[in-house]
């Protein structure tokens, strides 16, 4: 057994090994999964990781109720759930940043200009020239409604680009866009999450458990009206992963967000179901704080998805 002084060190344990096979496992199959193939390989890892998560969390959670956790433990705990949203940080960066190069730079060397016609709207001979040969027609918008592939090839295109954008509607239409309404449920899952950890902190279990189970049902409601998006989207606009560049960028980095949000909601309903049992105490809370401060990353990210993705697009 642990005591205030003494160095925590686990039992020896086969997890980490059999989370990495699933993630694995899962990487593999997400990406045959995108080229055409099946889904199964993918299913089996996150079946895998899924079971891990809830073996490891278990002994953690028990570890902690025993007293087995000391102070050093729960800096550990602490400093490693920081590193992970830090992961996490640099993770979005790289698709944000992908997003960037591919509308900004990319897309205007299509259209037929040069580096230095990005920043002087002056395209060099050699690209127009270029652009005429190999993409005759593409225009440098955003989003392309056509790609690069439909200018030159016509209907023998692979890639036809989208019948309508995720763009914003019109102040008209604005009440039946959905995406205005997910940033509204997230902006508010993030107010009822605080009034939660305040109550926590007050010792007001009622308003804990009540805040704490109308967060998860928000996040719920989120990932339902993503799903109606996203098949609006492809059975009513034309927007797939297969209609080019706009397709790709616009499912990998909402699809990758509401994978967050998944896991957000997990992790809260987790907390919330210990909190029906008595777990956490104004002085006793890392589990809940961990999946808290999850929550609000998964938030500013979304909010920063909306202004990029779907506002000024």
């Amino acid at each position: 057994m642990s005591t205030e002084s003494s160095y925590y060190v686990p039992e020896q344990s086969k997890l980490p090994i059999i989370t990495a096979t699933g993630m694995g496992l899962m990487a593999y199959g997400a990406a045959s999964w995108v080229i055409g193939g099946g889904n199964m390989v993918f299913t089996a890892g996150l079946i895998i990781m899924a079971l891990v998560m809830f073996k490891w969390w278990s002994i953690v959670i028990d570890e902690n109720m025993r007293g087995l956790a000391n102070d050093q433990l729960k800096r550990s705990y602490v400093l490693g759930m920081l590193w992970f949203i830090f992961s996490e940080v640099m993770f979005f960066a790289a698709f944000f940043g992908a997003l960037f190069y591919l509308r900004v730079i990319v897309n205007s060397w299509l259209g037929g200009d040069a580096a230095i016609g990005i920043f002087d709207d002056t395209p060099t001979d050699a690209a127009v020239a270029n652009n005429a040969l190999l993409w005759p027609g593409y225009e440098a918008d955003w989003p392309p409604m056509v790609t690069p592939d439909e200018a030159a090839n016509g209907a023998n295109a692979t890639f036809i680009g989208p019948d309508e954008a995720m763009s914003f509607p019109g102040w008209s239409k604005m009440l039946g866009w959905l995406p205005l309404w997910n940033t509204v449920i997230l902006v508010t899952s993030s107010v009822t999450v605080h009034i939660a950890h305040t109550g926590l902190k007050n010792n007001n279990r009622k308003q804990f458990v009540g805040w704490l189970g109308f967060t998860v049902l928000l996040g719920l409601i989120f990932l339902v009206l993503q799903a109606e998006e996203y098949i609006h989207a492809y059975q009513h606009m034309g927007l797939t992963l297969d209609s080019g560049i706009y397709g790709t960028t616009f499912f990998m980095l909402t699809g990758f967000h509401g994978a967050h949000v998944t896991l957000g909601t997990a992790m809260l309903a987790i907390a919330w179901f210990r909190s029906l049992k008595g777990h956490f105490s104004n002085e006793d809370q890392f589990g809940f704080e961990a999946a808290s401060w999850y929550w609000h990353f998964v938030d500013v990210v979304w909010i920063l998805l909306f202004f990029v993705v779907y506002v000024f697009d």
